[in-house]
């Protein structure tokens, strides 16, 4: 390919990868970022989300010859969930087939391994430096740095990789025919911690990921390597209860005596940190189109902000440059033509795992402790054990199928539901689950499934 001077607007996870993805093919790259250069500065508590990282972020990671640096420096896997009731009981689910996990990983920790990784490729890092302007014909670009000092950047293609509040993608609003929608859901979330035990061992078993379903909200916590776990409360914003109710640390505490006593009891900072750490909203962002004049385009949560409930919105930004790369590697450098490839094939795939992530909270706060849903969990798992090839279930298709679009898996997941409604309606199907007769009707459905 030729080269071409490329400036990224946004050095977080995915504008830092898709640095790493454009230099190596040999282009010349420059990364713009509002904030601070977080390997020089404390980032501010409370609002990281520990990320999830699966099959499809990890291909990506695995192209540029990251994933087992990754894996072996900064992950814990986690293997199933762990459902705690208010009576402190456990029950477990399994993620996939034995041996499948998702991994818990910082966002710090993996931004910074990314932006080192940048600088190793000659890619140019600028921090302190928010986009003021953009000019969508010539992919020229504003940047003001905190004096308020500004800098005309001149490219031949600008990719917005800031976030769900893209400046990139603010002006593109402002074009024709450009189609934009920004969804806040009623629910919001605050991070805890519970810390290492006294001797530096983990205080919950390390290699899950433990939910506290109550119904209309849930507490979830990942494990951290220094054996401390990153907790997140996500609960609605208004009513009763909300963050708005819990409006002191006496609610909060008393209320987390009730709902959540064993988590409460492995966080002494629970007060300093129910009064510091924000209580943050969740949004989603759709749009289209992603590109403008074969010069400008969207990527990661710019164009696809989704909420945290599938643990793919990282997944989804890091498949962005994947699919990006791939189109690199089959158009060269017909760059109008490429983009226009990257945005159909993207968009799809975008506005599928948004539904499936809002979807996803309602099973993960609502269904965990429901037993007809366990069920029904238990006999896909079962028959997907024994006939990989016939049916694997939705969650699998999400986070161990790469090769599976997201827009795919939807479909795929949504008929299997359809079927699996007809071996739920079975006589007496919590005695006969793991009958011949019920085997027999799963072989059944799976060829249907072929139809």
């Amino acid at each position: 390919m030729a080269e071409k001077k490329i400036t990224i607007a946004g050095a977080g996870l995915v504008g830092s990868l898709l640095s790493v993805y454009l230099a190596k093919r040999g282009h010349k790259v420059e990364i713009y970022e509002r904030r601070p250069d977080a390997r020089k500065n404390l980032i501010d508590g409370g609002r990281s989300i520990n990320l999830a990282l699966s099959d499809r972020g990890l291909q990506a990671l695995a192209k540029v010859g990251l994933e087992k640096r990754v894996l072996e420096e900064m992950a814990i896997p986690m293997y199933g969930r762990v459902m705690h009731d208010k009576e402190g009981n456990l029950s477990y689910q399994p993620y996939g087939k034995e041996g499948q996990a998702i991994n818990s990983v910082s966002r710090a920790g993996l931004n910074m391994l990314l932006m080192d990784e940048a600088e190793k490729h000659g890619v140019e890092l600028h921090f302190s430096q928010a986009c003021d302007s953009v000019n969508l014909e010539d992919a020229t670009a504003v940047f003001r740095n905190r004096e308020g000092e500004q800098k005309e950047v001149i490219s031949d293609l600008l990719f917005g990789a800031d976030g769900a509040f893209s400046a990139v993608r603010g002006v593109m609003q402002k074009t024709d025919r450009f189609s934009y929608s920004q969804e806040y859901i009623d629910h919001g979330y605050k991070e805890l911690e519970i810390p290492a035990g006294p001797n530096g061992e983990f205080l919950l078993e390390k290699n899950a990921l433990h939910i506290w379903p109550r119904g209309n909200y849930m507490l979830i916590a990942l494990p951290n390597p220094d054996a401390s776990f990153t907790c997140t409360l996500f609960f609605p914003m208004d009513g009763d209860p909300s963050f708005a109710s819990l409006d002191s640390v006496v609610k909060a505490r008393a209320f987390f005596e009730e709902q959540f006593p064993d988590a409460l009891a492995l966080m002494p900072n629970f007060d300093k940190e129910w009064e510091e750490n924000p209580d943050s909203s969740l949004v989603i962002i759709r749009c289209y189109p992603w590109t403008r004049n074969g010069k400008v385009a969207l990527i990661g949560d710019a164009s696809h902000a989704i909420v945290p409930f599938y643990g793919q919105g990282m997944n989804a930004g890091f498949e962005d440059c994947f699919v990006l790369d791939e189109l690199m590697e089959q158009m060269g450098d017909n760059w109008e033509d490429l983009l226009k490839a990257y945005e159909v094939s993207r968009k799809p795939d975008g506005d599928a795992i948004a539904d499936l992530a809002m979807r996803n909270f309602v099973e993960m706060r609502d269904l965990t402790g429901d037993p007809d849903f366990l069920l029904q969990k238990k006999i896909e798992g079962r028959f997907s054990a024994k006939h990989p090839d016939k049916w694997t279930p939705l969650y699998g298709l999400v986070t161990f199928s790469p090769q599976v679009r997201y827009s795919d898996a939807q479909a795929l997941g949504n008929r299997q539901d359809e079927l699996m409604a007809e071996i739920m309606a079975m006589p007496n199907i919590h005695e006969i689950w793991d009958s011949p007769e019920v085997e027999a009707k799963m072989l059944e459905l799976a060829e249907r499934l072929q139809d």
